[in-house]
């Protein structure tokens, strides 16, 4: 058998790399039973310390089970400190952009977490992948397909995990809607309708409003949402997509799409609308179906989502959604539980993103869409 070490044995082990075989015959088999794997932390390095991983993911790793906010990396040499000192993070293990790639010696860190800008993604993704570490890639994944191919291509040869950051399929109300639909409780959904909105004022410099960084606006920043409600929220994936644009402040989004509607066919039938917008507050699922209706509204937001049904209301406890991604995708790596939003998922968005603003550009076209069933999950 070939020699491993200590270090390569732990590594591959939180990769789920090693056979049963292999494991049975390990001096450290004995050491480290079941439980003992289950009960493991893996370690967090956070890349771009911006709001959401101020006041999102690094509080939501304090209440962590199965992974821990372990290292972090940034361009603001201020931050390092104040992250250090609040967080307890080791001198080791914080990086900057130029000296990221020597991570991969870092044995503290299993798991690089992108929250960068929208363009940034792929490159910091690969860079991990070819660090030996597992990935979790804030949405949207990247800002073409293509760049979505090269993120899951670089993460299957170096044969470590992906992870899309898609917080709502680890928290409950979510995942109640997805079992209405499997188990067709209210029977089948003939119309569904996804909105996720909000009105940006006052800061018309914000990366988001910049295509070059963004790659594109409200479509790839708040149109996900809206995207993954209408493929949730039907159980298919649509066959075809027709959009289109709307501005009303021109001169706020200069560089990027303010308002988006489109319209979906799915195979069973279903019909669906999305609307996404950085000139308006919505954040709505309504789902109309044979036997019944379903909603969900707020149904993206960080703060509790609610819900109520055509039979009573929705009702689960509040917890970080946060903290539920992150240790579903930990639990994935150690105990080869289901990864709730793979690459693939983030990368059938962007096809989809690409044909919405291909209808735009030709006049409103519909656009045919061949997706299977990839990403569902």
């Amino acid at each position: 058998m070939t020699h491993i070490t200590r270090r390569r044995f732990n590594r591959r082990l939180s990769e789920g790399l090693l056979g049963t075989a292999i494991l049975a015959h390990s001096p450290l088999a004995c050491a480290m039973g079941a439980k003992e794997r289950e009960d493991r932390s893996l370690g967090i390095a956070l890349v771009g310390l911006g709001s959401y991983s101020t006041y999102q993911l690094a509080p939501a790793l304090q209440d962590t089970k199965f992974c821990h906010l372990a290292g972090i990396v940034t361009g603001t040499k201020a931050k390092e400190g104040i992250w250090a000192s609040k967080h307890n993070i080791e001198e080791k293990n914080i990086y900057n952009y130029e000296n990221f790639d020597s991570i991969a010696e870092n044995e503290n860190i299993d798991i690089v977490y992108v929250v960068l800008p929208n363009s940034m993604h792929a490159e910091f993704s690969i860079r991990a992948t070819k660090a030996g570490k597992h990935v979790i890639c804030e949405k949207p994944m990247a800002i073409s397909v293509g760049e979505c191919d090269e993120i899951i291509d670089a993460c299957k040869k170096a044969g470590v995990k992906l992870g899309i950051g898609y917080r709502l399929h680890s928290e409950p109300y979510t995942q109640e809607i997805k079992k209405y639909v499997k188990e067709k409780t209210f029977g089948e959904v003939n119309y569904i309708m996804a909105e996720a909105a909000y009105r940006s004022r006052g800061n018309p410099g914000q990366w988001r409003l910049n295509k070059s960084l963004s790659g594109g606006g409200a479509l790839v920043n708040m149109g996900v949402y809206s995207i993954q409600s209408a493929i949730y929220g039907t159980g298919e994936n649509p066959v075809s997509v027709t959009a289109q644009e709307f501005s009303t402040r021109p001169e706020y989004f200069k560089d990027t799409d303010e308002t988006i509607t489109a319209q979906f066919e799915f195979p069973g039938g279903a019909m669906g609308n999305i609307f996404t917008s950085h000139n308006a507050s919505a954040n709505r699922l309504y789902a109309s179906c044979t036997n019944g209706w379903f909603t969900l509204q707020p149904a993206s937001t960080y703060i509790p989502l609610a819900g109520e049904t055509s039979r009573g209301p929705i009702r689960f406890p509040n917890e970080s959604q946060q903290k539920l991604q992150m240790d579903d995708f930990a639990s994935h790596i150690l105990n080869g539980t289901v990864n709730r939003a793979p690459g693939e998922m983030g990368k059938r968005d962007m096809i989809i993103v690409e044909a919405i603003y291909k209808s735009i550009a030709e006049g409103n076209r519909k656009i045919s869409l061949d997706l299977g069933k990839l990403g569902l999950v």
